[in-house]
């Protein structure tokens, strides 16, 4: 497969997932927040204007106190000028608790009706020492059908 310079580093395939490896990363309240974007050609059907990608998500506590993630927010816009809002407790059904220094990660998935479409989002998190809450902002990353990189 050929190497795409425009917007990523590397492109290539594995275990039928095209694996963009664009990594974003955003520092907010002292916690990093990475993502990676996945390309699902098998659970996509482009007759149909259907396209899923799988996301994976970083969180780095950098904190000298423990977090826990309770809620999110997602923004999700498709090139065709539609968006969507998705927001509810943790992810994945979960609301980690994350240590100092400690990392907690996950993928999930979000599907499109065409080949290019943009998220961004916030957790919503508490410092468990002193259960003060505040948020962390979610870089936006692109999602991006690989034939059309070129």
């Amino acid at each position: 497969m050929a190497l795409y310079l425009k917007h990523f580093e590397h492109l290539y395939v594995l275990n039928y997932f095209y694996i963009v490896n664009n990594m974003v990363s955003k520092i907010s309240e002292g916690v990093t927040i990475s993502v990676e974007t996945f390309y699902q050609p098998d659970h996509s059907n482009p007759i149909n204007s259907e396209y899923m990608f799988a996301y994976r998500i970083t969180i780095e506590n950098n904190n000298p106190f423990p977090v826990q993630l309770l809620r999110r927010h997602w923004y999700i816009f498709d090139s065709d000028g539609t968006h969507r809002e998705v927001e509810g407790e943790g992810v994945i059904g979960n609301q980690p608790k994350i240590t100092s220094g400690e990392k907690y990660q996950y993928i999930s998935g979000c599907n499109l009706r065409t080949e290019l479409g943009k998220m961004h989002g916030t957790y919503f998190m508490e410092n468990l020492n002193n259960k003060k809450t505040f948020y962390v902002n979610i870089p936006a990353f692109e999602m991006t059908v690989p034939s059309k990189l070129n």
